[in-house]
């Protein structure tokens, strides 16, 4: 476990009595019983695959464009949508949420769990689920907007809410940017989000003052053999053999070349080939993510993982023409906070929410966001990701006391408890762009 809260933060967390809830609190609880839980509930029992989001896109921006004040934009970047709410001048804040689910069938139990099916990008039919949380996103970008247009005495500039395809593709992001975010439309001077996190108490929210998420990068892996009869393996070349010794040998990259200090992570989550027992097949498919923490080290493991591949091949007599096809494709540097905005927002939930509420940071595994792509230091666009809690703290220690375990994101067990979800993420999401936006307040 990582921890990046500063020694400064972690004595404000500390020495900080608890505060009052800010006064517009109720009525993000008065919106939810109104209309954010059915909303959410609709979203949870309507999942639509990455870049497949047209009914979820044109619900969002429905009830945007009811926000007063809001300009809508839709069809950003495929299914994107941009939303504008102006209120004189002064900075500009990008408020992100995805809204893609991911191909999954629901066994959570729940009433609403979701029996969609779709066909996908890449044109296999699949269920989908919200098994990352994004409706939670959604509902509370709505939430955001609202309270933000109801209390236009508080702050000065302009907000840019995000709607993005793709998270769980990695490719929303691009997409978005691609086609004109930031030229099109209001460049912000900061960018704020966040993911609900079901490793987290339900009313906690928890941002690192560095990195947030790991890279992550998709790499395929072709194998090519030569085909023969199963009972004659001497005259082919067998590609699921070849595949399996690469798939232990990737791990020797993790185990004996990678700096030992430098977290990094390789994993075959699917091995393909062959269609009968006595079959030497001719190719073998391999699917990859790779995992690290720094842009030094993704690129070493996305250089070995080639290497030891065609190694492999070779050692085994594949032919020249026949070794293996190594392709990196979705991919996603490492989200880092900007270290001062994420200071100074770490105090704003303080004041939000009460020290006790204020999580230390945990890098708890290795997931990736494609939020950087918003926050590259090229763009020089400070960003501020956080986690809001999902998960009731009673079951978290039933489940660290030998309970059942919490299910984690991506499982079909999956489940977030939408009502604190949803209000926190609001609640907090409203506090950064006040503070942001506050009048005379100025750059960090």
């Amino acid at each position: 476990m990582r921890f990046f809260l500063s020694a400064a933060a972690l004595a404000l967390v500390t020495a900080t009595p608890a505060l009052a809830e800010p006064d517009y609190a109720a009525a993000v609880r008065q919106d939810y019983q109104a209309s954010l839980g059915a909303l959410w509930d609709n979203f949870h029992r309507n999942p639509e695959l990455s870049f497949k989001e047209t009914k979820t896109a044109a619900r969002m921006a429905k009830e945007l464009k009811a926000v007063s004040g809001m300009v809508v934009t839709e069809n950003v970047g495929g299914t994107g949508v941009v939303a504008i709410l102006k209120n004189g001048d002064g900075p500009v804040v990008m408020v992100r949420a995805d809204m893609d689910g991911l191909p999954v069938e629901e066994k959570s139990g729940l009433p609403n769990a979701s029996k969609a099916r779709q066909v996908g990008i890449d044109g296999v039919e699949s269920p989908v689920m919200h098994a990352c949380g994004h409706d939670v996103h959604i509902t509370s970008l709505v939430g955001t907007a609202r309270r933000l247009a109801a209390m236009k005495d508080r702050w000065k500039g302009t907000v840019v809410f995000i709607v993005q395809p793709a998270e769980e593709r990695v490719g929303g992001a691009r997409a978005m940017l691609a086609d004109g975010l930031y030229t099109r439309f209001p460049k912000p001077d900061y960018a704020v989000g966040f993911h609900v996190s079901s490793a987290l108490g339900a009313g906690k929210v928890s941002a690192s003052e560095g990195i947030q998420y790991s890279s992550a990068d998709s790499v395929d892996i072709t194998v090519r053999g030569v085909g023969a009869h199963g009972a004659s393996p001497h005259a082919g070349k067998d590609p699921v053999y070849i595949g399996s010794q690469i798939v232990v040998a990737l791990q020797g990259i993790i185990s004996r070349e990678r700096q030992p200090l430098a977290p990094g992570l390789i994993t075959v989550g699917a091995f393909h080939a062959g269609t009968k027992h006595n079959i030497i097949s001719d190719r073998a498919d391999l699917q990859l993510t790779v995992r690290a923490n720094d842009e030094e080290t993704r690129a070493f493991l996305l250089k070995a993982i080639e290497r030891v591949a065609i190694g492999v091949a070779r050692t085994n007599g594949v032919p020249e023409d026949k070794l293996p096809i190594v392709k990196a494709s979705e991919g996603t540097p490492t989200t880092i906070n900007d270290g001062p905005l994420a200071k100074r927002m770490n105090a704003v939930m303080v004041d939000t929410f009460g020290a006790q509420n204020l999580a230390p940071f945990e890098q708890m595994g290795m997931g990736a966001e494609d939020f950087a792509f918003y926050v590259q230091p090229d763009l020089k666009v400070p960003g501020y990701f956080f986690a809001v809690g999902g998960t009731p703290q009673a079951d978290l220690d039933a489940a660290k006391a030998g309970g059942p375990p919490v299910p984690s994101h991506h499982s079909p067990l999956f489940k977030i408890t939408p009502e604190p979800a949803v209000i926190t993420g609001t609640i907090a999401t409203t506090a950064a762009v006040l503070d942001l936006l506050k009048p005379g307040a100025g750059a960090d």
